[in-house]
């Protein structure tokens, strides 16, 4: 139990060092360069030099209890920071996501809305777009010709980069886990939503690490958003701080969506593969394939009762 404990020790240690206390001191070091600076010399390395000697020739940073206090302040003061960013990052992520954009707040809805109305429409078009090069295709086989597939190809492309299926949220990454639930429901009658906790518990270690490790880059990225929106405020002191959170905007925004489609199609993935694993505690059989018939069957036997009629004269 002691080698356990200390090993659990260990790793939560490492976790803390490297998601908050790490991340958080690099912030306080452009805070602390942003104010040293100032926008009139944003490069001058001897004022920062000469600065740092300042700094180190203080009283207090000579004795061994000041260095201390030092130390201490920056680790509790990068740790807040750090915390700061896990709490702003899980509202980046709910916004990058959008699963419940038609209960935000009065503006944030109707600008939602207006967006994926935009968005639906440019994906239309280029879903017209890419079946037309289908169909093209389609009737150059019954001659016995083969069409060029790169009009195809870049028709699909171009519809994807708006969404995988028809948008119904605001945001790319939002609709490409909105879409996985599209396809089950066409293609096996199955509500995702409604099956996926039952399916989480007979789902197999390895898809289990899969799916884990893909939902914990999804919320890494956003965290790394929300580092962003944190250096952003550094800009009023010192502009450079405008390019460091543009850049980590960008890589932010590119890893949500790489996260984002993983998680997606891990989704949609184990659920064809082991939705049909839940029949054996549900008591059914199923042979075969999974139909969208057997799917239906499926999801009677999950889906929740609903609540009773209400009555009059009762609370």
């Amino acid at each position: 139990m002691g080698t356990l404990l200390g090993e659990l020790g260990k790793k939560l240690a490492e976790r803390w060092l490297t998601l908050l206390v790490l991340p958080g001191a690099l912030y306080l070091a452009v805070a602390a360069l942003a104010r040293t600076l100032g926008q009139a010399h944003p490069f001058a390395v001897g004022r920062l030099t000469g600065q740092v000697t300042a700094w180190a020739g203080a009283p207090a940073a000579r004795s061994v209890g000041g260095q201390v206090v030092v130390l201490a302040a920056v680790l509790v003061g990068a740790a807040a920071v750090g915390v700061v960013a896990q709490a702003l990052g899980s509202a980046v992520e709910r916004v990058q996501l959008a699963a419940d954009w038609p209960t935000w707040p009065a503006p944030a809805r109707g600008l939602a809305y207006r967006i994926t109305v935009r968005r639906q429409r440019r994906w239309r078009t280029a879903a017209e777009a890419w079946h037309r090069h289908r169909e093209e295709a389609a009737a150059a086989r019954t001659r016995g010709e083969r069409a060029d597939p790169g009009g195809r190809h870049a028709a699909r492309a171009a519809m994807v980069r708006i969404s995988a299926e028809r948008p119904d949220r605001p945001t790319w990454s939002g609709d490409r886990i909105h879409a996985a639930s599209v396809r089950v429901e066409r293609d096996h009658q199955l509500d995702l939503a409604a099956l996926w906790p039952h399916l989480w518990l007979v789902l197999p270690d390895t898809a289990r690490g899969e799916v884990t490790a893909a939902r914990q880059a999804l919320t890494r990225a956003a965290t790394l958003t929300a580092w962003a929106l944190l250096y952003l405020p550094l800009a009023v002191w010192w502009w450079p701080a405008a390019a460091i959170a543009a850049a980590l905007a960008l890589t932010g925004r590119r890893r949500s969506r790489c996260a984002a489609d993983t998680y997606a199609t891990l989704l949609e993935a184990a659920t064809r593969l082991h939705a049909r694993d839940l029949a054996g505690p549900l008591g059914l059989d199923l042979p075969g394939p999974l139909t969208p018939e057997a799917g239906g069957t499926l999801g009677l036997h999950l889906a929740p009762s609903p609540p009773p009629r209400p009555y009059d004269g009762g609370p």
